[in-house]
């Protein structure tokens, strides 16, 4: 276990900013992470439990403690027809990943090339190409911080949505997540239909892919238009896609003509925040030192010194344009602190 003070997060942020927490501790079992819990004081609050730091801004240095999960792990069990694959929180997602695809394990192979780690799927519901961690996920264990308990929680009880959950909302900062089982198919079924993966495989001349050929197709599309942290910071996606209504999306179809899309429900529509945040014109711009990616408009981007200051300004400023433009309030993804 690691426990060290005045702690530099550069190397735990994917923006890469150079702030610090007054305490960092990583622990590499649920008993260490006990331990660590019932030895917590005032003196040791605020909490912030950090995962791979790849949806995370931090505007300034943290006066508080940070717990980090170390807790690596993986355990496969059949059951119902399905595989249940048990994975510690510390695990890198994309790893989890591709050990499925390599094993014949089906389902995961959409969210290849996510950023971060296990516990943080649970968190977020982390979702990319029509689909999203709460139609895998299973169980999710973790501590209670409050009582010290070791908790388990089921799929329904998380109360996933859209980038959403329970973790996000009314329970944030309580729990620390120290394992997630995800339920995985021993048969393949693709889900081709988002972005341009047929398009891509289209090109590549296959008609009937493997899993391995869907997977390495996202990995390339991702690679194309999503910039790598270590050259230009950023934490992915910055925006979610707004859900709006029927009546709302007839209505921008009106004033600009043909709008991308996904359905969501008879009466209700998402909208890629990309399109709009480029319609506005902040593709490939910059305020200071933070930008607008220039393939992605969904990314915002540390263009080298930027703090997180510089980054939180930027994002204001395409929120409200896209305000302005479109009558849309679009919400920040990435947690920032």
């Amino acid at each position: 276990m690691k426990d060290l003070s005045d702690y530099s997060l550069k190397g735990h942020n994917t923006f890469g900013m150079d702030v610090k927490c007054r305490r960092f501790i990583e622990f590499e079992t649920v008993d260490e992470l006990l331990q660590v819990v019932s030895a917590l004081t005032p003196a040791d609050m605020p909490l912030f439990v950090l995962g791979g730091g790849s949806n995370v801004l931090f505007t300034k240095d943290f006066d508080g403690t940070v717990l980090h999960s170390a807790i690596k792990g993986r355990q496969a069990t059949k059951a119902d027809g399905n595989v249940y694959l048990r994975c510690g929180s510390g695990e890198t997602w994309d790893d989890i990943v591709k050990l499925c695809v390599k094993n014949g394990l089906y389902g995961a192979e959409n969210l290849s090339l996510i950023p971060g780690e296990v516990g943080a799927t649970a968190v977020q519901n982390i979702g990319a190409y029509g689909v999203e961690a709460k139609d895998l996920i299973s169980k999710v264990e973790a501590v209670d911080l409050e009582n010290g308990k070791v908790c388990e929680f089921s799929n329904a009880e998380c109360g996933y949505s859209y980038r959403w959950s329970r973790f996000k909302g009314e329970w944030r900062g309580r729990y620390v997540i120290t394992y997630v089982t995800y339920r995985l198919a021993e048969s393949f079924v693709p889900h081709l239909e988002y972005g341009n993966i047929l398009s891509e495989l289209e090109r590549r001349g296959i008609k009937t892919p493997s899993v391995s050929q869907v997977r390495d197709v996202i990995i390339g599309i991702r690679k194309e238009k999503l910039p790598d942290p270590a050259v230009e910071g950023n934490a992915g996606s910055f925006f979610t896609n707004p859900i709006v209504s029927k009546a709302k999306y007839e209505s921008l179809v009106k004033e600009f003509g043909t709008v991308p899309h996904y359905v969501v429900d008879e009466d209700n529509v998402k909208i890629p925040a990309g399109w709009m945040i480029d319609r506005c014109g902040w593709k490939g711009k910059s305020l200071g030192n933070a930008g607008v990616h220039s393939r992605q408009a969904l990314v915002l981007v540390n263009r080298g010194g930027a703090d997180g200051g510089e980054v939180l300004r930027l994002c204001e400023a395409v929120r409200k344009d896209v305000k302005d433009k479109f009558g849309i309030t679009i919400t920040p993804e990435v947690n920032i602190i």
